[in-house]
Parts: C-alpha cells; structure tokens; sequence
C-alpha cells in the first residue's frame, strides 16, 4: 500500500480523498493555487504545495508543476480527483514515466474512451447499444444532408473531445444542421483543442442513467448498480439518485452486464463510469465512458456500502477485487443534490464570494461532502459546485422526504447558491412520482 499520495485536484473532491487517506493511514500532499492558499484541503492534507497561479493552466492543469511537487514531497502515487487532468492520458503516461502510480485507468484506456467517436465504434463491436449516427467523425467531404436523413431528425451535433455540454448542438432541419456543426466544431476547438464533431439521432425525453464499474488490474470486473442523472439544466446534473425509478432488475442486470464488457474491452482498471439514454421503450444506448470518480459516486457508496475511492487506491495499488458481482446487493435509495454559488433566476450566472455563515444539516442518512466554512472566499476561478447534500432512505419516498428536510436546514450565507431551486425540485409532483427525464428542469420548472 502507497505511503504517501499527491491529490491533484481542489475543493470537495479533494477533501474527500484526503479523508479516505487518513482512514487507511496514507500521508497526503495538497496542491493548490494561488487563490486556494486557504483552501480546506490545504488545511487538511499534512504537506501542501502551491503550484501556481489561479488560472487553472497554470496551475491545477500545470503537469511539470504537479510531478514536480510529487517527486520532491516523496508521493508514490497521484490521484486526480474529477475533472482538471483526471481524464488526461498524457497526464497518466507522465505519471507512470516518472515512477509515479497514477490512481485511475492506464492512459490507454483514457485515450480510447476519451475520444467519443472512436469509443462508439469500440462499444459497437463488442455488443453494447449505441445510439444511431454517423459511422464516425463528419468532414467537409462528408454528405451530412444525407447521413442526417438515413438517422432522421432531429438529430444532435456532438464534439468527440466535448463535455460538460459544451461542443453540443441539436438540428431539427437541414438547415440547423449545417449551422450545428460549424458552431460544435468552433466552441470544441475553443475549449478542448479539438473541432472534430459526430452525428447522432437526437432520442427525446430519455432518462440518462449511468452505470458504476470497478475493474482490477488482473481481469476482473464489477457493476455496482446505477444511478439516474437526468435533472439537468444545459446538460450539467443538478441532482443524481439511485435506484433509475423506471429500471426493472432484468434491465438493470443488462445495462450492468453491457457496462462490464465496455470495461473489459479497453483493459479498464480502477473506477469508471458507463453513460447510457434510456428511451421510453426501455431501450438503452452507449453514449460516453467516465475514466475517473464521478460527482455523484456517493450515492452509490450509501447503497452499496463501498468507499469507492478506497477501492481506486487498493487497485491502483495491485490489489485484487474483493467481491464477486453476485456479493454486490444496493440496499435502499440514495439522492444526491448539488449545490453550488450560483443564481439560477439570473440565467446560472456564478455567484463567487466570501462565506459568512454556514451550517450543514445532519441527522440520520444524510451526508454532506463541501469544501468550505465560514470566512472561506469561493474564487471566480473555478467551478461553481461548492457543496454535495446525500441523502438515504430505506426507499425512495423516505430519501426525498430525508432531501427535503436536509436542504430546509442548511444554510449557506453570503452567497447566492441553488439550495432554493433544489427544493423546487424535491417538492415537485413529476420529480416525486419519478417523471423525470433529461429536459425535465425546462419543462417542468422554468418560468413557474
């Protein structure tokens, strides 16, 4: 087992790591810029080194920064958290050249997963649905009149380096269409260095639902359920549950079955994350693989009763899977919201600012994961996610009335953060029947 860890990474996902570190006895290593110097996981961690400026370049995406700080405090592995270098294979690579464990997939499989084009033909060939579009990236020789048509519309314009819903467009005519993929492609290029864009059939009000993986580095692989992520607004999750309110067991093993095989055939390690649409027919369809933790994994920790960023440090650090699938059993429902320093009726606009009081709520099946405190000053920098509410019940019904109650007690002052939209969410009659579906905040929420 690793001595000493580097986290590469900021905010609550880094003070979440470094708490798993502490309770397996691992010595950890902060990073942190400029602006973070009073960051709580540089109070946490036992050494802290700053890497640079604010601006995420130049710091938390400065790779010589970071091994650097690793090699000299003595790190033998890194972990990357979410997000920044977390699905960056040359990152990965760099990190294994340096006799550096880098806790995550090998860059290999980042690289093939990473690429959205590319992973829909890996997926394809060996048996997992994906959703019907075009063969591979579209090019200006290309007749996209016509391989729109052979999908039908609408259809959707993807950037294959895209996220986050950026490089993303729908076209419900040829002429949106062409439109589409110049704006993609200009907006991937502007924000991932990459303008190469795909076609596929835009599936209207699906359920975006997610299945949880875990992989060995000796051929082994896991499913631990999944998790239902479709209240988006501009295609960011807003809130994550588990148990999919809609999925029956048999479509639940299927989905989990085709999540391992989509591991299994890139030579996966570690935890990942296998994205799929879910139409109203219950058919489900390929969209992305997640290479690192996801914002929402402790939802699936409450069911599951696995420390999945444990699990990262004992595969990273050789460690064989200690379950087999049918020792997996989730138990009860879990909803996760997440609340960050934004004002939703000022069109999302980001909140950042100093924080004069907080008070997280407690009592039984709740958990809060956040990276901040009274007197703390959330940098404009940054994402806007300040904070994650989790919530168990023995069932969904109690899990929201649980949200409800938690959301009611936390207070957060000094600036503007979404608690009150989520109440909304948690309050309405779709959300609470299990109505949901990707476009469900426009439909049922804006403008009431």
């Amino acid at each position: 087992m690793f001595k000493k860890i580097l986290v590469a990474n900021r905010g609550e996902i880094a003070v979440r790591i470094i708490r798993t570190c502490q309770e397996l006895n691992i010595k950890t290593v902060a990073v942190y810029s400029e602006a973070d110097r009073d960051a709580l996981h540089v109070r946490m961690a036992d050494e802290a080194v700053c890497i640079g400026a604010p601006q995420p370049s130049r710091s938390y995406l400065n790779i010589p920064n970071i091994i650097s700080a690793a090699i000299t405090r003595g790190a033998e592995a890194i972990h990357p958290g979410y997000g920044f270098l977390s699905e960056n294979p040359y990152f990965a690579e760099i990190c294994e050249t340096s006799g550096i464990k880098f806790i995550g997939p090998p860059a290999s499989a980042i690289e093939a997963m990473g690429a959205k084009a590319r992973a829909r033909e890996i997926m394809a060939a060996v048996g997992v649905p994906v959703v019907p579009g075009s063969p591979g990236l579209v090019t200006k020789d290309d007749d996209i009149a016509q391989i729109a048509e052979s999908i039908g519309y609408p259809v959707i314009v993807k950037a294959t380096a895209g996220g986050g819903g950026r490089g993303m467009r729908v076209a419900n005519n040829l002429d949106e269409l062409e439109k589409s993929v110049i704006a993609a492609g200009t907006e991937a290029e502007a924000a991932f260095g990459d303008g190469g864009v795909y076609l596929e059939k835009y599936l209207e009000e699906p359920r975006h639902v997610e299945i949880q993986v875990l992989a060995d580095q000796h051929g082994q692989a896991v499913y631990l359920g999944e998790r239902d992520c479709s209240i988006q607004r501009r295609h960011q999750k807003l809130v994550e549950e588990t148990p999919c309110p809609s999925l029956t067991e048999d479509l639940r093993r299927q989905m989990g079955q085709a999540a391992v095989r989509a591991a299994l055939s890139v030579s996966y390690s570690g935890a990942g994350t296998v994205e799929f649409l879910l139409d109203k027919s219950g058919s489900y369809y390929f969209i992305e693989m997640n290479t690192r933790i996801q914002v929402e994994h402790p939802v699936t920790e409450w069911v599951t009763g696995i420390d999945l960023v444990a699990a990262m440090i004992d595969i990273a650090a050789g460690a064989p899977l200690p379950y087999r699938q049918e020792e997996i059993s989730p138990r009860g429902a879990a909803i996760e919201c997440r609340i960050n320093a934004e004002n939703p009726d000022h069109d999302w606009r980001p909140c950042p600012g100093r924080v004069t009081d907080y008070l997280p709520p407690g009592g039984f099946g709740v958990r809060v994961d956040s990276g901040i405190y009274i007197g703390y000053e959330i940098p404009h920098y940054y994402d806007s996610l300040i904070a994650k509410l989790i919530t168990w019940g023995s069932n969904r019904q109690e899990a929201i009335r649980r949200m409800q109650r938690a959301l009611g007690e936390f207070r957060i002052a000094g600036v503007v953060t979404t608690i009150p939209f989520l109440q909304r969410i948690m309050d309405n009659a779709w959300f609470q029947r299990g109505e949901t579906y990707t476009n469900f905040i426009q439909r049922r929420l804006e403008g009431l």
